[in-house]
């Protein structure tokens, strides 16, 4: 006789019974996701490497006719002279000619006063007081050059005396001593700072004229011409004039400037006027750039860097000169000097363009990560003016590209502060799109090098930190909305994020910028065919979809989201379908691809958009409704095999796996059942293990239905289901436990579980899996008590053997301290007890009780070791 509580449980249903009318929660459907649904991973777009750097690569949108050029010439004639008119876009007005006459001429400047005087620089007569225009326009017919540097109470005395340069056809006199012109210039050029004499100067600076820094100038002929002009000697402005010029201040204050002054004249005389006169000789390369080494430590050590030191002129000429010796590692240390030397402009352009010329050799890496040229390009970027040198920052961001596509580069740039300059530069460009309303060309071609040199730092842990602690992407997609027109910074800034969503804190972030979606919409539609960005698009919806419930509920509220989705999977199966009779046209037999096609890997990244957006409860059914997308997908099983193109064909059965977890009336999977059983036969008897899992858990949520377990036994499923018991993988034997346990909730297809030593292979599934998957425990109980349900003894139901073994393990899975006793971490302890617990305990205890109560000997066995 039963006991009450015996006969309370033989009234319980089997388990797995299918129940329509009771609507599952969202947390029941996300717990039981191991039983049916679960997201798809895939692999990353892979784009190789260009073979030759260029600002533009050869899959650029832009023609080479708009375009900045990658190859260029570049010589010292390319720089201007520092003392060149600055660049000014107001037009100048001509300013009238009116020469004074000194008040007290002497004699040899009467022959003179007649002669017109070419009129003075009208930019340069802004920027002095009109006493200084008045010596400067004296000056304008010849050069001025300081003869020697004298003490300060000596010059004073120089500027007090009324000291007077004459010049004949034939004599100089200075300070008292005649000098014929040859011995004149010759004196010059023996002067350490004969080597900045070029013909003459068009400047002075004015500290160096009116603070009695250095004794008068010498008046010597311009040029070289063969006919000699005569020039007008220009007086020296009396103490009174200086007085008067002078701004206010203390004496001490003028003494230290003085003495400043002198320093600075003993240290370039005696530090830098030697390492220069190195330079003009070009005795060999290494030489030369030994000494441009020890010129940029002398210039640093003496303050003199920089666009305040009054000899840059000098300097620069020099350097430029030396840029035609076309020597690579030459030109990285002159680049170096001149960027110090805060050049702007032309100069600015030029030399980043050398800088790019370098670096587009993968040679030259080594040489420029010695040099430690980084620093001084990113300087550049952060301290000049974007819009004044857009086309300069065009060429140094180049550079940087190239350099960051040397993965040795990448901790170094990142730790001098790359990723906040570039980002810093994208805010800039976005504000004065936003001023503008227009997006200039010239800020889209920059916009390409910053987004490359990103997408080439993205690469390293390092900068995905400092993108999410600057908050980058949302100015990523901002740009993007504004240069949507522009396939190569979309493109570029789509390979930053689907590197960086392939990491969960990034992943995170972007999907909280609720933009994103429309954006990535809008980036489909337009650009539906362009494979290479639609590809990576897809990448990155799928990495947001593939964890958080709420992106997948905020992409599909998208407007026309499905839509969308159905025209990109609509166009490229086209594509696919074209591709595959042209191989056949060709009368060779397709082989098999060991890598899918870039046609077949947008659909492998489309089908995974697809199945996990089915996770969510109210997408899911949507989904399963629509006879499009539900066509798509058999469609895909019908014309590839899983030798075509296996990730392709395990996805499209993984988003049917998910979508035939819902159980709605409308649902399209419901009415074509039988017809994706037949289609998945054809990978269950395919050798491979992944393609045949994917179809075992279909089968395990098709089997809820009464024609499709009939479907399973009369095509002899079962035995394949039972088969695979003995896999040994935990979750092949979940899956096809799962299967087993539908097929005996009818009571008439019990029996098979005994066809091929069913019994027996759950028992030993039991044995092998229960202590570490307590989950897949409670499936072969579940399945056991429905078998069970009619018994009447327990010997006769399982055999002796099997019950013997049931019996103690129940009893030790039960016992708690026994059970968890391999649960060493707390953590994963406690991730155990839970499903203990919860799913494995009460089932495990009924099937114990069970079997205690139709079971009358009990023939005592050795506790099994875990």
């Amino acid at each position: 006789m039963l006991s009450p509580s015996d006969k309370k449980l033989e009234k319980l249903d089997p388990f797995y019974r299918p129940s329509v009318s009771k609507q599952k929660t969202s947390a029941e459907i996300i717990n039981e996701a191991r039983n049916a649904l679960r997201t798809v991973r895939t692999q990353r777009p892979f784009t190789p490497q260009e073979d030759q750097r260029k600002l533009f690569g050869p899959k650029s949108s832009r023609t080479p006719e708009n375009r900045p050029p990658s190859s260029f010439s570049l010589h010292a004639s390319s720089f201007e002279s520092p003392d060149s008119r600055p660049i000014s876009g107001a037009r100048l007005s001509p300013l009238e000619l009116k020469p004074k006459t000194p008040t007290s001429p002497t004699a040899e400047e009467d022959s003179f006063l007649s002669l017109p005087k070419p009129p003075v620089d009208p930019a340069k007569i802004r920027r002095i007081s009109s006493a200084r225009a008045r010596l400067f326009r004296a000056a304008s017919q010849g050069a001025l050059l300081p003869d020697r540097t004298l003490p300060a109470a000596e010059s004073k005395k120089t500027v007090k005396s009324e000291e007077t340069v004459t010049m004949g056809d034939s004599m100089v006199k200075i300070n008292g001593i005649y000098l014929s012109e040859s011995n004149a210039v010759g004196n010059l050029k023996s002067h350490p700072l004969q080597l900045t004499y070029d013909g003459g100067f068009s400047e002075i600076k004015e500290q160096e004229m009116f603070k009695g820094t250095t004794s008068l100038p010498s008046l010597l002929r311009s040029g070289g011409d063969q006919e000699r002009r005569r020039a007008r000697a220009s007086s020296c402005p009396s103490h009174s004039d200086l007085s008067r010029l002078e701004t206010t201040g203390s004496k001490a204050d003028l003494q230290e400037k003085d003495t400043e002054k002198e320093v600075d004249e003993v240290f370039w005389n005696t530090r830098i006027v030697p390492i220069l006169h190195e330079l003009e000789k070009e005795e060999n390369i290494e030489t030369v750039c030994a000494a441009c080494t020890r010129l940029h430590h002398a210039l640093e050590e003496g303050n003199m860097l920089g666009n305040k030191f009054k000899r840059r002129s000098i300097l620069l000429k020099t350097l430029y000169k030396l840029v035609d010796v076309g020597s690579d590692l030459l030109s990285l240390k002159l680049a170096k000097i001149i960027l110090a030397l805060k050049v702007n402009r032309k100069n600015l352009l030029n030399v980043c363009k050398l800088i790019f010329k370098i670096s587009r050799s993968e040679k030259n890496d080594s040489l420029i990560q010695n040099d430690s040229i980084l620093e001084s390009l990113l300087e550049v970027l952060s301290r000049e003016d974007l819009q004044m040198n857009t086309e300069a920052f065009l060429y140094c961001v180049g550079a940087l590209k190239f350099i960051s596509g040397n993965t040795g580069f990448l901790n170094e740039m990142i730790s001098k502060g790359a990723v906040e300059i570039l980002m810093n530069l994208i805010k800039q460009i976005n504000d004065n799109t936003m001023k503008c309303g227009v997006c200039l060309p010239d800020s889209g071609h920059l916009l390409v090098q910053v987004t490359a040199t990103l997408r080439n730092l993205a690469d390293s842990p390092l900068a995905r930190r400092k993108f999410l602690s600057i908050g980058a992407l949302p100015d990523l997609c901002t740009v993007t909305e504004q240069y949507l027109d522009d396939k190569d910074v979309c493109n570029n800034i789509a390979r930053i994020f689907s590197k960086l969503t392939s990491y969960h804190d990034c992943c995170a972030a972007l999907a909280n910028y609720s933009r994103c979606y429309a954006l990535f919409l809008n980036l489909i539609n337009k650009y539906q065919k362009k494979q290479d960005l639609v590809i990576r698009i897809v990448f990155i919806l799928g990495n947001l979809t593939a964890k958080n419930n709420q992106a997948r509920e905020q992409f599909f509220k998208e407007k026309g989201c499905i839509r969308t989705l159905f025209s990109l999977f609509q166009t490229f199966h086209k594509l696919d379908l074209n591709s595959r009779k042209q191989v056949g046209d060709g009368g060779a037999q397709a082989k098999p691809q060991r890598q899918p096609s870039g046609v077949e890997d947008v659909l492998i990244k489309l089908t995974r958009v697809l199945a996990n957006i089915a996770i969510h409860p109210h997408i899911g059914p949507a989904l399963a409704a629509k006879p499009q997308v539900v066509g798509l997908l058999l469609t895909t099983l019908e014309y590839k095999s899983i030798d075509d193109c296996e990730e392709l064909v395990i996805n499209a059965t993984a988003t049917i796996n998910n979508l035939s977890y819902y159980q709605v009336k409308n649902s399209i999977i419901h009415d074509k059942k039988l017809y994706i059983a037949e289609l998945l036969l054809k990978l269950l008897v395919s050798n491979n293990m992944d393609g045949i899992l994917e179809a075992v858990r279909v089968f395990g949520n098709l089997s809820q239905y009464r024609d499709i377990c009939d479907f399973i036994v009369q095509k002899n499923v079962h035995k394949f289901m039972i088969a695979l018991l003995d896999a040994k993988h935990q979750d092949i034997c979940f899956s096809a436990c799962g299967v087993l346990l539908n097929l005996t909730v009818d009571k008439d297809k019990r029996v098979i579980l005994k066809d091929g030593g069913g019994i027996k292979k759950l028992v030993d599934c039991l044995k092998d899996f229960g202590p570490s998957d307590w989950q897949l425990a409670c499936l072969v109980c579940k399945t056991l008590w429905n078998f069970s349900e009619n018994i009447t003894n327990a010997s006769s139901c399982f055999g002796d053997e099997d019950t013997n073994t049931l019996l103690v393990l129940l009893s030790s899975f039960l016992d708690e301290e026994l059970a968890l006793d391999g649960s060493f971490d707390q953590d994963l302890k406690n991730y155990h007890r839970v499903h203990w617990e919860t799913e494995f305990k009460p089932v495990a205890q009924q099937l114990l009780n069970r079997i205690q109560s139709h079971h009358t000997f009990l023939e005592p066995l050795p506790v099994p070791s875990f």
